[in-house]
């Protein structure tokens, strides 16, 4: 969610994997969204250390609901939907090389402190759904 952490350096669509062209060019590189950027950005960085053949695997990502800037079930929805279809097909500089990734949370969790940190369930402590998702999403 780095996205709250400075609102006004990127635009949301950035964030949310709906922007419609290259927003940060890196050389031959064009990214559309965030997630990509940090992912390649990492790649890069443990090939320079030797680690070419190393497997990147996302151990968690998602978007709040509510507590912060930028968090709503819109946006969480939207982040999260684009985000299942997406990492199916790679990254530009990894085309076609699918990026294991988990969702960060499966509930939300009210003991936790207030605000943004109790908002990034899936479902509530209920086990009601907080917003539609499917994770059968087509390439």
């Amino acid at each position: 969610f780095i996205y709250s952490y400075n609102p006004g350096g990127m635009d949301i669509s950035f964030a949310l994997f709906t922007a419609s062209g290259a927003v940060v060019q890196d050389g031959e590189y064009g990214y559309q969204n965030q997630f990509d950027a940090t992912v390649d950005a990492l790649y890069t960085a443990v090939a320079k250390l030797g680690g070419e053949n190393v497997r990147v695997v996302v151990s968690e990502t998602g978007w709040p609901t509510a507590g912060g800037v930028g968090a709503s079930v819109e946006n969480a929805m939207t982040f999260n939907q684009n985000l299942v279809r997406h990492v199916r097909n790679g990254t530009p500089r990894h085309p076609g090389k699918k990026t294991e990734t988990y969702v960060f949370a499966m509930f939300n969790e009210n003991l936790k402190e207030a605000g943004v940190e109790q908002n990034w369930g899936l479902f509530y402590p209920s086990t009601d759904r907080v917003y539609p998702i499917s994770f059968h999403a087509r390439i």
